[in-house]
């Protein structure tokens, strides 16, 4: 048998228009999955909109009878509440059909995450030098789990307890709280989808520090400007109120300070690296 047949062929070079065509069928696959967990949401209506969306604006929600055990166990019953003290309405024709596909894309999108954001780093990934792929490796877990866990804090953490403030609060009592449909999707959606991307931080600084654009000591030099940065961001994505937007900052400051350890334990690391090879060199 000739030698040069046992040899693996090289992969071939790819075009820039090859590129763009790969390129296009994992956005394809990606934008698809979306689309199937979307179609699934919009036909489980009846359990999406009465066990997920509209679940924190019932006193029976988990978040609220965890709070009033916690209460009761204080000897207090603050924490429990026996109406949410609003109503919702739909003021607009196309209202309720309006928020069903709304509530179906975002569920879409939230649950083809995961895959989503595999099929685009299956993409990147082989143009990453291989000690970039070793040093990404169990990126798509990382990213995945933090998606999940930012989105169920905001969830059944950040939602409910703004929910509640924001139903409660009056001006005056003669004044009676009839929230729209849309503005309730609107604040639900802002919250968990806000908490789920932030909750990325961790994540984006580990690759800004493997590309050499951030470090620790930068991360710390500037914790003050980040602190203000962080609350100017918790006032915009969250409804105008300071409940809510404490709820996002104080989770988020945790995460920088995380970040700082991360990007601390990466330079580090990459610096033990660097001595060996100097070393064996």
């Amino acid at each position: 048998m000739d030698q040069p047949f046992l040899e693996e062929k090289e992969p071939q070079e790819m075009s820039f228009v090859d590129h763009l065509e790969e390129l296009r069928w994992h956005i394809i696959r990606a934008l698809g999955s979306i689309f199937v967990f979307a179609t699934a949401a919009f036909l489980a209506k009846g359990f999406v909109f009465h066990d997920i969306i509209l679940a924190p604006s019932r006193t029976d929600f988990l978040s609220y009878r965890v709070m009033c055990e916690v209460g009761q166990r204080l000897g207090s019953e603050a924490l429990c509440f026996d109406e949410m003290g609003f109503t919702i309405q739909s003021r607009q024709m196309s209202g309720q059909f309006t928020m069903h596909l709304l509530v179906s894309a975002v569920i879409g999108l939230a649950c083809a995450f995961p895959y989503a954001f595999w099929e685009i780093w299956r993409f990147v990934r082989p143009g990453l030098y291989p000690q970039e792929r070793k040093n990404s490796q169990g990126a798509v877990f990382f990213v995945s789990i933090l998606f999940v866990m930012g989105l169920l804090f905001g969830y059944y953490v950040v939602s409910p307890i703004s929910i509640n403030f924001l139903a409660g609060y009056q001006v005056d009592p003669s004044i009676i709280n009839e929230f729209d449909l849309s503005s309730y999707v609107s604040t639900l959606t802002t919250l968990c989808l806000a908490c789920a991307f932030m909750f990325e931080m961790p994540v984006i600084v580990f690759f800004l520090t493997k590309a050499g654009l951030i470090t620790a000591e930068t991360m710390k030099l500037y914790r003050r400007h980040a602190l203000v940065v962080i609350l100017v961001v918790g006032a915009i994505i969250t409804p105008p109120d300071v409940v809510s937007q404490l709820l996002i900052s104080l989770p988020l400051m945790l995460l920088y300070e995380a970040s700082i350890h991360v990007s601390h334990s990466i330079r580090k690391s990459d610096l033990k690296r660097l001595n060996e090879q100097n070393n064996e060199s």
